[in-house]
């Protein structure tokens, strides 16, 4: 059994905003599989692990969505930007 808290996977979901794409989603990934892992312990306050379980998802997501927009795909997928007619 792993010895990480909740409080260990708040502070790598806030670590995660300060680093590149793809270290962000690895470091929440892993914070993703330790939050799954806390599930089963009787000791955790499941409500709390729950919603930091969808702050991580969200997360996720939104490094993604950064990182697709970032690499160009933002002005194709937002026509109302600058370039639009």
């Amino acid at each position: 059994m792993t010895n990480t808290t909740l409080e260990d996977v708040e502070r790598s979901l806030d670590r995660a905003t300060d680093l590149e794409t793809e270290e962000a989603v690895a470091v929440l990934r892993t914070a993703r599989q330790d939050i799954e892992d806390l599930g089963s312990d009787p000791d955790v306050d499941e409500q709390r692990r729950r919603q930091l379980e969808e702050r991580l998802d969200q997360r996720i997501r939104e490094v993604k969505n950064r990182d697709a927009y970032d690499s160009g795909l933002g002005a194709a997928m937002n026509p109302d930007d600058d370039e639009a007619p």
